[in-house]
């Protein structure tokens, strides 16, 4: 089994923790936060939340010129807590929610992939990251 290098991703969102669980795990939410830039968009996502159920996305480039699949099993899912799952290749994923009254801490932990620079992948779920602090930030329920 490879060993994979961990990276980890956080922001501080200003919304409470519930908001910000429902918006992180909701697909009609998913889909509209889930890229890294204006040139990609998520039009498919699904979630069983759920230890042993499965999430499932499809990212895109608005262009049409290229996409992938994206998904996993969970391991662990603590309401409000803890997400953890593991993708198709192996690879683990965990997100830990800290909630303190209008403002949550999402930390994001995932084994990088050995195709892409570190510094890459890293940047890119950042940029996921920050995406999705934006539409939460700016999004009423």
């Amino acid at each position: 089994m490879a060993e994979f290098k961990e990276v980890t991703v956080n922001a501080t969102v200003q919304a409470p923790v519930e908001k910000v669980w429902e918006f992180w795990t909701e697909p009609d939410h998913i889909k509209k936060w889930n890229s890294a830039s204006d040139e990609w968009h998520t039009p498919f996502a699904e979630n069983d939340l759920r230890a042993g159920g499965k999430l499932f996305s499809r990212m895109e480039a608005r262009d049409g010129s290229m996409g992938f699949d994206f998904g996993g099993t969970y391991d662990e899912v603590k309401l409000h807590e803890v997400i953890s799952y593991t993708m198709g290749d192996g690879r683990k994923v965990k997100i830990t929610f800290k909630g303190q009254g209008n403002e949550t801490e999402v930390i994001e932990t995932f084994d990088a992939e050995t195709e892409h620079p570190i510094e890459f992948q890293q940047q890119g779920w950042q940029a996921i990251l920050d995406n999705f602090k934006q539409y939460t930030e700016q999004t009423n329920k």
